[in-house]
């Protein structure tokens, strides 16, 4: 039977920023559920949703204070789980964003751990035996908080002071204070983690988006031991959840497939080269045609093959940790952008907004977004009170919108035939329509030269072959191809040919042609 991920395409949601509900400036999760209808109809069958859980919001839902509880400016967990029965309803799935590497400094375990007296929770995060002893450079671990408690120790944080890292043990412990692995309060983490895992998938999540996968186990070089701890977590929910997918937010797929993901995300940072394609000061799908996005393909195929041909390779549009893709590319030039993020294997993500070309805005910093804060703006559903995302006045919104005249709004791009909206909404079509195109459809690349275009690039299935070829530069571009021409099922731009062993393609054009 197909998994329900091959022909799935994923729309990333903000839930403080989609839709508010009740007028309070704060998108909820009944606001999420009341636009199904609309994510489905943009060719969307999967959401993820980033975390929802109780939190006092110093980075924005990832300091998660208690796994299990919704945060009430969202809604109630009954709330939540209505969402996945309404999604459920309308053939769509939802993964939740699970944070397993830290919690908030106002969880109870960690209020619990700080106490001087040992108790149940005292090995749940990293703490050192001294608090002349600093566990900040050992092994991946960045920082610490120290002489702030009643016990005697520093304590391991992930990056911001207000997270303490959770304990799951160190590959290769080398001070008395490391827990190995496989210690007791090693494990009770990675079991408090499962419990988490279960009450959600119980309730009818469909599986977890999961933050820093590949930084849990803390001096793992190899990260022989994280693997281990994944594939540990993989059994788990093979026999109780055979269904739920799991998506690693780790950028080294050889390692992240192997643990038991079924996906891995290329990141914004780390040896991807995905800025190359789309934020960069010449993005190789701007018009300008001074990109390059040979590295990006190089890299890409090594990490193809090192999975063994899975393809399981997320590339979105982008996400909350990064600037705002229109940015850097304009509604046309992001045209071209979907027909290569709707034709690669893996799943196409699409973050909330994107389909309408929403633009980047610098902001001050919002609940610990800083410089991404501006990506976080509430959705600008149409041209009425606050773009139709609340009823509340404009100054009680959870962060500002764009006040440009010209802002993209939703119910314009859905009227509006030649839209970047109703673009997405034809790809996405196309893409199911193809098994070649879809999740795990192989792909060999045609053509890529350092710094030239068009792109083209195979996908195929049993006997179905299409030929993608991209070219986002203005200019005619041609290249060697040894196929022949073919049925048209996708056109954008103007021609296309080949003829004698030649592919010609114009500027600002793709196609995708059965071979």
């Amino acid at each position: 039977m197909e998994h329900w991920l091959e022909k799935s395409i994923f729309y990333e949601i903000y839930p403080q920023s989609f839709y508010d509900s009740n007028g309070d400036g704060i998108g909820d999760i009944p606001g999420i559920t009341s636009k199904l209808d609309y994510i489905k109809e943009l060719g969307c069958n999967a959401l993820w949703l980033n975390p929802c859980y109780l939190s006092p919001f110093g980075d924005a839902g990832y300091d998660v204070a208690d796994y299990c509880q919704v945060a009430p400016r969202y809604g109630t967990n009954n709330d939540l789980t209505r969402l996945f029965e309404e999604a459920h309803k309308r053939e769509m799935h939802v993964i939740l964003d699970l944070v397993p590497g830290h919690t908030s400094i106002e969880h109870p375990w960690f209020k619990e751990s700080c106490k001087a007296e040992p108790n149940e929770y005292s090995g749940r995060y990293i703490w050192s035996d001294s608090i002349w002893t600093d566990v900040a450079g050992y092994g991946n671990i960045t920082g610490s908080l120290r002489g702030l408690y009643q016990r005697n120790g520093n304590v391991a944080t992930n990056f911001f002071s207000s997270q303490p890292a959770l304990n799951y043990g160190f590959a290769n412990p080398t001070e008395p204070w490391q827990s190995a692995v496989n210690s007791p309060e090693a494990l009770a983490t990675r079991q408090a983690m499962k419990d988490a895992m279960h009450f959600w998938l119980s309730k009818g999540c469909d599986g977890f988006r999961v933050d820093m996968a590949g930084s849990l186990v803390k001096n793992d070089t190899d990260s022989t031991e994280t693997i281990k701890l994944w594939q540990d977590i993989r059994a788990f929910l093979d026999k109780d959840f055979p269904d739920a997918v799991l998506v690693s937010e780790w950028g080294e797929p050889d390692k992240s497939l192997i643990g038991g993901f079924h996906m891995d995300f290329l990141l914004h940072f780390g040896p991807s080269h995905y800025l190359d394609l789309f934020r960069c000061e010449h993005p190789y799908f701007s018009r300008e045609g001074k990109g390059d996005a040979f590295p990006f393909v190089e890299t890409y195929t090594r990490n193809y093959n090192l999975t063994n041909k899975k393809g399981m390779i997320c590339i979105p549009s982008g996400n909350h940790d990064m600037q705002r893709i229109r940015k850097y590319l304009d509604c046309q030039e992001l045209k071209l952008v979907y027909a290569f993020l709707m034709s690669m294997p893996g799943v196409p993500f699409i973050y909330y907004g994107d389909e309408t070309g929403m633009r980047h805005l610098e902001l001050d910093s919002v609940e610990g977004g800083y410089d991404r804060t501006g990506a976080r703006t509430p959705m600008q559903w149409d041209n009425g009170k606050n773009y139709g995302f609340s009823d509340a006045p404009a100054d009680k919104l959870y962060i500002q919108q764009d006040l440009q005249e010209d802002a993209p709004v939703v119910s314009a791009a859905m009227a509006d035939q030649n839209s970047l909206w109703h673009e997405i909404q034809k790809l996405a079509g196309i893409r199911r329509n193809y098994p070649a195109l879809c999740a795990s459809g192989e792909i060999e690349f045609i053509y890529c030269e350092p710094s030239k275009y068009p792109l083209v690039y195979l996908r195929s299935d049993g006997d179905c072959k299409i030929l993608i070829a991209l070219n986002p530069s203005s200019a005619e571009a041609c290249c060697p191809c040894p196929y022949n021409m073919g049925e048209v099922i996708y056109a954008l731009g103007k021609d296309i040919t080949i003829e004698n062993g030649m592919l010609h393609i114009s500027g600002e054009s793709a196609a995708f042609i059965i071979c």
